[in-house]
């Protein structure tokens, strides 16, 4: 029998905290780009990166994701402070967002999270990388007008994607192209399996030493007027001189604003689209884990609607988990959520004490960390084993990539949608097998017989019954009379193929087609198409 994995706070913490570390490096210059570009206060953006990081994450059970101010809500927050009056009137209808999202949760909603085809998510994922390349590319040139975590085609500044790396191609600064190269190279390095057998590379990760080299290059160039960076080169976080003056950057709501109907319309809309990208980013991040380990998602809308309602009341941003920093935490070697906890414990300690060693960061720097982190999630090999799933799963993913890279992340998950939907519509779908859990008798095999048609729409089904599953039990799924079935259901096989090993679980196989490798990739009796 394989041995259990244990996932206790403390258990990982060699692989957790440098993960959290690299996780922190990249959330600064988001939070604070993400708050610019919302028309907030720049504290407002750390702000809610703390709370995404201690508060959402203490309660969450996702192991992998990541919380904190998102992209997607910048255009919504900007017009709501304008509509409202101010920043303090708007933090009313963030908290109260917050309430909204735990009902959410209470009444179980997040099983829509289920119903997100795998293409899709995977094209989003791919999306996202190539939008984390197109827009670092000026900012490893030394040009930062467009504040970073602005994630849309269309820029605040009226230029879109493709025309900043023009503009930035004619405004290159010297000295943040040496320090991105450089940066680069050593990430690239790094990866280079004859480093990874050094030991001292699993407490030095990449990153660290980039940003390391980043910020000792920037005090080099001072004194070297063409190599020299200016403030919009560098991270910029308010800087304080006594803990008064910290806590000052702190802002209550305006409560009288509880009583005013557009705040409550307000905090709906901030509670609907939180709740969509966040139920998105949980699906991702779940893919993206090793172990393929599920997030209860009604949990985790109760836990980011308790940390928007903090949020609000201590002068943050809306929080939702965010695919970027899930990334990066994921990429980084992150095991478990205390690395997610130990990110956010890093904001508030060092937004205290060091504010002015951050402020020495340069851009580039993080703009070498961001392209791997990019390049990671649209390596050309997901482009081809999503083209060998089949038409249908290639379309969806492609139309997601493509609709997200040129609009943003929502429409380009809706546009995905609508054609995995078109595609499926074409097949009848049955009852997608039998399993009754009151007929289960302790010492006897599970058995789960499949029907003939299994579609994705079925998804759901399946992981409630996977998690219904015993630990140390006989599990059989039965495909020998299935002839249709959807390759997210194959997939989601295979991923509990991988999660039964860690509840020392027994999986028996009847009636699949199975790779070399041992991957469920068909059912036997599949009709030809």
């Amino acid at each position: 029998m394989q041995k259990k994995v244990s996932h206790g706070f403390f258990d990982h913490l060699g692989s957790d905290l440098p993960a959290s570390l690299v996780v922190f490096l990249v959330a600064v210059p988001l939070c604070l780009g993400i708050a610019l570009a919302s028309g907030a206060p720049l504290f407002s953006g750390i702000i809610a990166g703390i709370v995404g990081g201690i508060v959402v994450a203490s309660i969450s059970k996702s192991q992998l994701g990541v919380s904190g101010p998102a992209a997607g809500l910048a255009v919504i927050v900007l017009t709501a402070i304008g509509d409202m009056g101010g920043f303090e009137n708007f933090l009313a209808a963030v908290v109260i967002a917050g309430f909204f999202q735990v009902l959410l949760g209470v009444f179980k909603t997040g099983v829509f999270a289920y119903y997100f085809p795998s293409s899709v998510i995977k094209g989003m994922l791919s999306g996202i990388g190539v939008i984390i390349i197109l827009k670092q590319i000026p900012h490893a040139f030394g040009y930062d007008l467009d504040p970073e975590g602005d994630l849309d085609f269309f820029q605040p500044d009226g230029h879109n994607t493709f025309s900043e790396i023009f503009y930035a191609w004619e405004n290159i600064t010297p000295g943040a192209m040496v320090i991105s190269l450089l940066g680069l190279a050593i990430l690239i390095i790094w990866e280079q399996p004859f480093m990874k057998k050094l030991s001292f590379t699993k407490i030095l990760n990449g990153p660290l030493i980039a940003v390391a080299v980043g910020i000792g290059l920037n005090l080099l160039f001072e004194n070297m007027p063409l190599f020299s960076l200016h403030g919009d080169h560098v991270v910029s976080i308010p800087v304080t001189t006594s803990m008064g003056e910290f806590f000052a950057q702190f802002t209550s709501p305006n409560f009288a604003m509880f009583a005013q109907q557009k705040t409550y319309m307000v905090a709906l809309t901030i509670a609907v689209v939180a709740s969509i990208e966040t139920l998105l980013s949980v699906e991702a991040a779940d893919k993206m884990d090793p172990e393929r380990r599920i997030t209860p998602t009604n949990r985790e809308l109760i836990a980011q609607g308790i940390g928007n309602s903090i949020s609000g009341l201590i002068g943050g941003l809306p929080v939702t988990q965010v695919i970027v920093r899930s990334s990066a935490n994921v990429q980084s070697g992150g095991k478990t959520k205390a690395s997610a906890i130990f990110h956010g414990i890093l904001l508030l300690v060092c937004a205290i004490a060091i504010p002015n060693i951050l402020n020495l960061i340069p851009l580039a720097s993080l703009a070498a960390v961001l392209l791997v982190v990019g390049y990671k999630l649209v390596k050309p090999s997901i482009f081809k084993s999503m083209y060998k799933t089949g038409h249908s799963q290639f379309y969806s993913y492609i139309v997601t990539v493509v609709a997200i890279v040129f609009s943003d992340l929502l429409t380009g998950i809706g546009l995905g949608l609508i054609v995995a939907v078109v595609f499926i519509l074409w097949n009848n779908f049955k009852t997608p097998y039998h399993f009754d859990p009151d007929k289960v008798k302790e010492g006897e095999p599970i058995k789960i017989e499949l029907s003939e048609d299994v579609s994705f729409l079925n998804k759901a089904g399946f992981i409630k019954t996977f998690g219904l599953l015993p630990e140390d039990s006989h599990v059989i799924i039965d495909a020998s009379r299935t002839q249709d079935i959807h390759w997210d259901v194959l997939e989601l096989i295979e991923d509990f193929k991988i999660n039964a090993l860690s509840k020392n679980i027994k999986l028996e196989l009847i009636g699949f087609k199975e790779s070399e490798s041992g991957s469920v990739v068909d059912v036997l009796h599949a009709h030809v198409k």
